[in-house]
């Protein structure tokens, strides 16, 4: 017996809608061809599968029997073929990481270095961003995963955020800011300081209009709109002060760093995605190397400036 894959789908159309004619146009082909392959179907098993009673097209005894049969050989089929086309999209095919600008420069290089060395013949596409921008590119379907500042009142319920690390923010600044002691600041220090802000999307606005409001405090802001390269040259020009990353300064010797007296100000670093899409194999992989990293760098202290184990 020559049973096809192709007359066994045809099979299970027909047994969904009961009608010859939808089913054709469900499989897209014609009456007479479905026909056909069922007339075949029914030959190589030496038994009709179909009757029609009173105008309805019903199953025989031997359809009710192949039926189970059929939808799990196909079901068993589409995994076969699902799961070796993962297989191959980890030579080929594309994976689309998100991350905010200081992650961006600092956590994702080494992890994507990986992964490339691994996986070559995958396309890597980054989108840089703030943490909102991100989370709306995730729910849009536009990123399979995103490295964000985890928000005060947590991430929107579809997505799944594992929190992995730590990062401390610094003032940014062209010349020492008064209230300078012992190479630190406290955030009422920036009472009076114009700040350069961010654009709204970018969680280091939020970060920085909470620790001046927690501190009692509206700051006053000299530049509002900025994305990250354009708030260090502003700072750099003196046109004002900023709450940045530390590593996202390591290479700008016109700014001067002054680190916050503890507390301080810290923010929660998540590794996210959606929860109602199941990841591809190779998006499932850039995650799994992603937390090999920052496992292995934890160990061996070997994290960017600024960042900490979580």
């Amino acid at each position: 017996m020559e049973m096809q894959l192709r007359q066994l789908r045809y099979f299970v159309a027909v047994a969904e809608v009961r009608h010859f004619t939808q089913a054709a146009d469900l499989v897209g082909i014609t009456q007479p061809s479905l026909s056909k392959q069922i007339h075949a179907l029914e030959a190589d098993l030496g038994a009709p599968l179909f009757e029609r009673v009173r105008g309805n097209i019903a199953l025989t005894a031997a359809g009710e029997v192949l039926l189970p049969l059929a939808e799990r050989i196909l079901a068993d089929v589409d995994t076969a073929t699902r799961e070796v086309q993962e297989l191959v999209g980890l030579r080929r095919g594309r994976v689309r990481l998100g991350a905010t600008p200081s992650l961006a420069t600092s956590l994702a290089p080494p992890v994507l270095r990986r992964f490339h060395d691994a996986h070559p013949g995958v396309d890597l596409r980054v989108e840089e961003g703030g943490s909102q921008d991100l989370v709306r590119d995730l729910l849009r379907g536009d990123l399979d995963l995103a490295l964000i500042i985890m928000p005060a009142q947590g991430t929107d319920p579809s997505l799944d955020a594992e929190e992995i690390l730590r990062e401390s923010l610094v003032v940014a600044s062209l010349d020492e800011v008064p209230g300078t002691r012992a190479g630190e600041l406290r955030i009422t220090d920036l009472r009076d300081q114009p700040l350069v802000m961010f654009r709204a999307g970018y969680d280091l606005r939020d970060a920085t209009l909470q620790a001046c409001r927690e501190a009692g405090f509206e700051p006053t802001f000299s530049v509002d709109g900025g994305e990250m390269d354009a708030v260090l040259s502003f700072v750099e020009a003196g046109l004002g002060v900023a709450l940045v990353p530390g590593i996202v300064v390591a290479r700008r010797p016109g700014i001067r760093v002054t680190r916050l007296a503890p507390p301080g100000v810290r923010r929660t670093i998540a590794v996210a995605r959606r929860r109602d899409v199941v990841p591809t194999h190779a998006g499932r992989e850039l995650r799994r190397i992603l937390l090999d990293y920052v496992r292995t760098a934890t160990e061996r202290d070997d994290l960017p400036p600024g960042v900490q184990p979580r």
